[in-house]
Order: structure tokens, then C-alpha cells, then sequence
């Protein structure tokens, strides 16, 4: 063995090796230390959220008058009407971002207008808006049925409608805004229904208190 090799065996070989190792070391700490910054501002974020609890926004439908509601032959359906909605955000410290809200009537399980749009908008804590929407519903197809469902309930003088609003919104606190979250309002409505159905608009007998789901 010459000189030269005895100079870059085992002492060499054994420098570089431990220089290898220290490069390893300082990456694993520079991973645990950034994998403890993100856990430490989620687990944040997290007791943000337990603490606050953000309450689901509340729904109540304050005015709906049903102008038409026919069926003609072959069992095509044809409806008008306007509705008045009012939104609260139950929260004192939590912000709501509506991003889409569609709203569409129904009648015995059927549809009965197709899907409006409402503008998106922004609630503040503790406000409330009125939201309101035409809802129209020309030649839509309907089981043949439901020409005589309307014709009894005229005769009683009552009218069930049911109305659902299907949207996605986003918290906001502070200055945080969570992702979107879909959500869902459905809402029943009595309208007095008279003898004659040219006489409208039918009114709603009372609002109703909604129901939401987030």
C-alpha cells in the first residue's frame, strides 16, 4: 500500500462520512421545525374555531304571493310568484360571505318554478337582510295529478308551497376566511287560496320560520 493511499483511508473516509451526517441532521431539524410551526398555527386556528363556534344563519320567509298556478293540457305547468326572505347572522363575532344562493318552489313534492339566482353579498355580525325573488315556472312538465291536487285545495281553501334555498357560504373572522360550505334553507308556506284562482295574488296567512343546514 503506498503512502498516498494510506493519506485518504480510513481518517478521510471517516471525516467525509461524518460531514454527511451533519447535513442530514440539520435537514431533519429544519423539517421538525417547520412541521411544528404549521401544527402550532393550526392547532391556532382550531381553538379560534372551537371558541367562537359560529352559529348557523337563520332564515325566516316574511312575504310570498303567488300570482298564477295552472296546469294545462298535456299536464304542463305554468307559475309566478314573489317572495320576501329574510337572512340574520346569529353571530357576534363571525362574518357570513353568501357566495350562492338559488331558491326554487315547490308544490306536493313537485317543482314548480325553475332555480333563481340571489346576488352574492356580505353579513355582518348580528345584521340582517331581506332577500327577495321572482320565481317563475313556464310549461313545466308535472304529474297528472296535480291539476286536481290544486282544485282540491282551492275548494279548502288552503295551499301548501314549500320553498328551498341551496347555496355555499364562507365564515369570516377577522381577518381569516374559511372555505366554502354548502348549505340549505327549506321553508313551508300556507297561502289562502280562494274560491276563484283569477283573484290574485294569493298572500301568505302567516311567514314561517325556516329551517337551515350547513
Amino acid at each position: 500500500m503506498s503512502q498516498h493511499d494510506l493519506e485518504k483511508s480510513p481518517r478521510h473516509c471517516a471525516s467525509h462520512h461524518h460531514g454527511g451526517f451533519k447535513l442530514s441532521k440539520f435537514y431533519k431539524r429544519l423539517f421538525y421545525g417547520f412541521s411544528t410551526i404549521c401544527l402550532s398555527v393550526l392547532t391556532l386556528v382550531f381553538l379560534i374555531w372551537l371558541i367562537l363556534r359560529p352559529s348557523k344563519p337563520h332564515f325566516y320567509l316574511k312575504q310570498a304571493d303567488l300570482y298564477q298556478l295552472n296546469v294545462t293540457t298535456p299536464h304542463l305547468l305554468n307559475s309566478s310568484m314573489q317572495i320576501t326572505l329574510v337572512s340574520k347572522n346569529p353571530n357576534e363575532r363571525v362574518g357570513v360571505y353568501y357566495d350562492e344562493l338559488g331558491v326554487y318552489a315547490s308544490y306536493k313534492g313537485q317543482q314548480i318554478t325553475v332555480g333563481t339566482f340571489i346576488p352574492p353579498f356580505y353579513q355582518g355580525h348580528k345584521d340582517a337582510n331581506l332577500l327577495t325573488a321572482s320565481l317563475i315556472g313556464s310549461g313545466l312538465p308535472v304529474a297528472p295529478s296535480l291539476g286536481y291536487d290544486v282544485s282540491r285545495d282551492q275548494t279548502a281553501g288552503r295551499l301548501e308551497l314549500s320553498l328551498r334555498v341551496d347555496g355555499r357560504l364562507r365564515w369570516k373572522v377577522g381577518t381569516w376566511v374559511s372555505s366554502r360550505y354548502r348549505f340549505t334553507v327549506e321553508c313551508i308556506t300556507i297561502m289562502g287560496f280562494s274560491q276563484n284562482i283569477s283573484s290574485v295574488p294569493l298572500n301568505s296567512i302567516e311567514g314561517a320560520q325556516c329551517s337551515t343546514t350547513v
